[in-house]
């Protein structure tokens, strides 16, 4: 039973001090998982995060769902999940009516506006980590470079430029 509570704690301790949403938790994730708990590689945790992206759903709760199914199955998936939802749930449960109450107040406005830079600092530390781990050679930095003007210059949907580059390496591939 000790992996079983060991990936539900592990997950706790993620979602309960992880500020900022799913790309801000990556880089907490990205330590317990392979770090510390060598539950995965950095190349199986590339392919999580590309597998978090895509489905619907918080990239964060998608990640866990899949760490946890990945190391132990359907019960490693609910206890992942249940896990990373369960300190903000109880958090957000007690400060909620203080939050409410308080939302006006200068000392809230403070502490909103210090957890902010923080947040952005780790979604940037996430992108920074997971463009050293993908981009490889020339050819990836082609695809990261082209996938970059075309998000930023054009209109088409990120997913028609997500399906269109897996299109053209499935081709690749076979050729």
């Amino acid at each position: 039973m000790e992996p079983f509570l060991q990936i539900f704690l592990v997950f706790v301790k993620i979602g309960s001090v992880s500020f900022g949403g799913g790309y801000a938790m990556l880089p907490f994730i990205e330590q317990e998982v392979i770090t510390v708990n060598k539950w995965l590689t950095p190349t199986e945790f590339l392919d999580v995060l590309a597998i978090s992206q895509i489905t619907p759903g918080p990239i964060a709760i998608n990640s866990a769902t899949f760490i946890g199914f990945n190391h132990l199955g359907f019960l490693g998936s609910l206890l992942a999940t249940t896990g990373i939802v369960f300190g903000p749930f109880i958090f957000m449960s007690i400060v909620s009516g203080f939050i409410e109450k308080y939302k006006s107040s200068s000392l809230m406005k403070n502490i909103l506006s210090y957890i902010k830079p923080v947040t952005v600092a780790l979604i940037l530390s996430a992108t920074y980590s997971t463009f050293l781990k993908s981009v490889l050679d020339g050819k990836s930095l082609v695809i990261f470079l082209v996938s970059a003007a075309l998000l930023m210059y054009t209109k088409i949907h990120p997913i028609g430029i997500l399906l269109s580059f897996g299109v053209v390496g499935i081709i690749l591939n076979i050729l």
